[in-house]
């Protein structure tokens, strides 16, 4: 009988991983399948979403540079120098006359 525990070094292992053993715990075996699925599946959702985010990030960015280019464009085009370059092409000319300011007496106007 010694000569059988001196082989095996670990006796109690053998009734631990039994077939009864392994069909009584079958529900916790097939529950803990089923965490690890969703785990990989919840991984690769983030890793999805994480790459979404990037895109729209790197599109932002662009439109950002975009939106800034054009409006140095629109300021520049709107400065007194350039509009009155544009008018000169249609046959505008700036008046050599400061404006005139026109009041209304009485105070009474009607629209």
């Amino acid at each position: 009988m010694e000569n059988i525990q001196t082989k095996r070094k670990f006796p109690y292992l053998k009734g631990l991983f039994s077939y009864r053993w392994i069909l009584n715990n079958l529900v916790f075996f097939l529950f803990v399948a089923f965490l690890a699925v969703l785990y990989i599946a919840n991984g690769h959702e983030a890793d999805k979403i994480i790459r979404d985010i990037n895109i729209t990030a790197k599109e932002i960015r662009e439109l950002k540079y975009e939106y800034k280019t054009l409006k140095s464009e629109e300021i520049f085009k709107s400065r007194q120098a350039q509009v009155a370059e544009a008018a000169s092409a249609l046959g505008l000319k700036l008046s050599a006359q400061p404006p005139v300011h026109l009041t209304m007496e009485g105070g009474n106007a009607q629209k």
